[in-house]
């Protein structure tokens, strides 16, 4: 009997908390199915940013909770300065996430979508693209972009098109534990009709559900697969 090896996935979050809102579910039924899970976190926050040593401690103990909340196999930050990537060297920036591809050797990368508000969240996922080449990251035969509360429905540019889902990943068995996680990060929750509330989490899911025929899903735009 041929063995059935365990996929390795890797979700790309531009910041904490976006892996959880894009592909929390999806990344806990990867982990139920026996699939190895990682998790790239591209910024960081520090004092020159603003931040006091308190908050910059309570994100580092909520990236700790969350990481073994999933399970993850790796975790890598590369602390980078948030909301500021636009001003960083794109080469810089597609070394960094290829070096980690390459010693993850992912054969499902989860990005962020590209017409996002968020420039961060377009920064790198122009970098990611850059790193799906599959001469030079063959390990990678499916990517997935996934939706963000409060960045991928707020984008208003009309030279962008709309976020078209065409994969569906049924959660039901995993939303509880996925909001379970995201109110781990305390300071980007709040109350309805915040974007980034329990009641817009679970209504999200449900208009997702209901387009695949189950109680919640995780929506996605298939980028590129290779069978």
């Amino acid at each position: 009997m041929q063995e059935i090896r365990a996929k390795k996935c890797l979700v790309v979050a531009p910041h904490p908390d976006d892996e959880t809102l894009g592909c929390g579910g999806t990344l806990l039924k990867h982990k139920a199915s026996g699939d190895k899970i990682h998790w790239l976190i591209i910024t960081g926050i520090d004092k020159e940013a603003g931040y006091s040593a308190e908050r910059i401690s309570a994100r580092s103990q909520e990236i700790k909770a969350v990481s073994e909340m999933y399970g993850f196999e790796l975790v890598v930050n590369l602390n980078l300065p948030t909301t500021k990537l636009d001003i960083i060297p794109m080469q810089q920036l597609i070394e960094m996430i290829g070096d980690v591809i390459i010693k993850i050797k992912p054969e499902i990368l989860y990005v962020p979508f590209p017409g996002d508000i968020h420039t961060d969240h377009k920064v790198v996922f122009q970098a990611v693209a850059a790193c799906s080449k599959w001469f030079r990251f063959e390990s990678i035969k499916r990517i997935l972009a996934y939706e963000t509360l409060s960045e991928t429905d707020f984008a208003i540019s009309p030279d962008i098109n709309d976020f078209t889902p065409n994969v569906f990943v049924d959660i039901s068995e995993f939303l509880q534990e996925k909001l379970q996680i995201m109110q781990t990060y305390k300071s980007e929750m709040g109350l309805f009709p915040f974007p980034r509330s329990e009641k817009t989490i679970i209504a999200l899911s449900q208009i997702r559900g209901a387009a695949a025929g189950c109680e919640a899903a995780e929506a996605f735009m298939l980028l590129k697969e290779i069978i």
